[in-house]
């Protein structure tokens, strides 16, 4: 690999991200604005596309299945399994984003690779940002939907944020490690595929996790996912306090993995010119 190395301290990425943060906003507003392009509402496909899957999620798991959420309650709403069953894929869509897009991110920007002042190390941050924008719509809707389904919203979703920053750090990480290895090994996106795929069957997406036999849930709790969605429930549907130990044992191992991932990009990226 070729190049001038490329500082990986804590202080240099902190300094990157407040230094290029006009930048930042700027690609990440033209990042979402391009999905819609050509569309003739634009960017109210957002609000509108989460809106159709829950009406539909609704309809076919409360009023034809009927279904109901492990051992619920008799007097729990019918609706209430689509509401929770949301919230999983409000999570899972968003990691599954973050690991879509990474492999061919800095292929997609490949006239910025040559340009040594440009700042590589925040594209992958654009493309979390955006994907944080698609599951804040979507929890906006979520949040409505069980309003109008409950008559109440449980004050215990301020917690919400804090519950799913730890999901936001942990993407960034594999966005980083992911986005680099695929300037390298161009297969890693067909991969990447099918991992998302096993990421929402191995976890409680569709099924609560006390439905497992005890040696599947140890096995389904290594999904990165799986305490996330858990939590998620708990301040969100079930309307307690989350569990904060866990959630800052989660936020420290998010940040260890997410800056080792930094560490890593910022270390190959003087061969990405080279490759590309």
């Amino acid at each position: 690999m070729s190049g001038k190395a490329n500082p990986a301290s804590l202080r240099s990425l902190l300094g990157s991200l407040v230094n290029n943060r006009s930048l930042i906003f700027q690609m990440t507003k033209r990042d979402i604005l391009s999905k819609y392009k050509g569309s003739a509402i634009g960017v109210v496909w957002s609000l509108i596309n989460p809106i159709l899957m829950l009406i539909i999620y609704t309809l076919v798991f409360s009023v034809v299945f009927k279904a109901r959420w492990g051992n619920a309650a008799a007097d729990e709403p019918k609706t209430q399994f689509a509401v929770i069953l949301f919230v999983g894929l409000i999570i899972h869509s968003f990691l599954a984003e973050c690991l879509m897009r990474a492999p061919s991110l800095i292929l997609q920007y490949s006239n910025y690779v040559k340009k040594v002042v440009f700042p590589l190390e925040i594209l992958p941050v654009i493309t979390v940002l955006s994907a944080v924008f698609q599951s804040v719509i979507s929890s906006a809707v979520l949040v409505m939907a069980f309003f109008i389904f409950n008559g109440y919203i449980n004050w215990t979703l301020i917690y919400a944020p804090l519950v799913f920053l730890p999901l936001v750090i942990l993407a960034l990480g594999l966005s980083w490690l992911i986005s680099s290895l695929g300037v390298y090994i161009r297969d890693i996106g067909q991969s990447i595929g099918v991992i998302v795929t096993i990421l929402i069957f191995m976890s409680p997406v569709f099924y609560p996790l006390n439905a497992l036999p005890e040696w599947m849930q140890s096995l389904v709790l290594l999904n990165p996912l799986t305490y996330i969605i858990e939590q998620s429930r708990i301040v969100i549907v079930w309307g307690k306090a989350p569990d904060f130990i866990g959630l800052a044992t989660y936020s420290a191992i998010s940040f260890l993995i997410s800056y080792a991932c930094f560490v890593w990009f910022q270390k190959t990226r003087g061969g990405f010119a080279d490759v590309i």
